[in-house]
């Protein structure tokens, strides 16, 4: 039996949850020490925060997003949260896409910010079919998680709350274009720099100046 994941929690009995997944290399303190725990506090939201660790190898093998589903989405919906929300900073980004994908229905919104696109062989084979739109995808392709993930980027849920924010320097900046474009523009948001913090601490107060929270 593998060890539960490890989580840092901000909880005041919100009716509404967001999980977090980190970037690759990050940890979940790193949302706390860029004050994002403390901005939801600051601003008296209604909604709890929980950040988790991942495991770079776990996410190779496939095991860390079906572990984020039954320890913690899960549980927070027998625990009663009115809203369940998914979000993620770069890979974390990816992964919370491809959960959406893979999971129809298991949470009520995204926070995407600076997602990562997927490698360059994904979407190397998507430009080569003429772009997205044209895309047919494989089999042999919908057995990867990234291809599927923007197989439901093709025609993704009407209803589902997105927020999908990037630097404009930010090195994968034309793929996370390409995937913010697959939503209204009230739901993203680019401003300047790169892949780094400084971004991301803007991107979040967008986020939750979107009104989504408010007490």
């Amino acid at each position: 039996m593998s060890d539960p994941l490890p989580t840092l929690r901000q909880t005041s009995g919100a009716p509404n949850l967001l999980v977090l997944l980190p970037g690759a290399y990050m940890r979940a303190a790193d949302f706390v020490a860029a004050d994002f725990f403390a901005t939801v506090a600051r601003r008296r939201l209604a909604l709890d925060l929980v950040a988790v660790d991942l495991d770079l190898a776990a996410i190779s093998a496939g095991a860390a997003l079906p572990a984020v589903h039954d320890e913690i989405l899960a549980p927070a919906r027998r625990q009663g949260y009115r809203k369940v929300w998914l979000g993620g900073i770069s890979l974390g980004g990816l992964l919370a896409l491809c959960h959406a994908a893979d999971t129809p229905g298991s949470v009520d919104g995204l926070c995407l910010l600076a997602p990562y696109p997927g490698s360059r062989l994904t979407t190397a084979a998507i430009d080569r079919a003429g772009g997205l739109d044209r895309w047919q995808a494989s089999a042999e392709e919908l057995a990867d998680p990234e291809f599927r993930m923007w197989r439901w980027l093709q025609n993704p849920p009407a209803g589902l709350p997105i927020f999908v924010g990037y630097g404009r320097e930010d090195r994968f900046a034309a793929g996370m274009q390409r995937i913010a474009e697959r939503f209204p523009p009230a739901a993203r948001a680019v401003v300047p720099g790169g892949h780094e913090w400084p971004v991301w601490q803007q991107l979040w107060e967008h986020f939750l100046d979107l009104g989504h929270f408010s007490a």
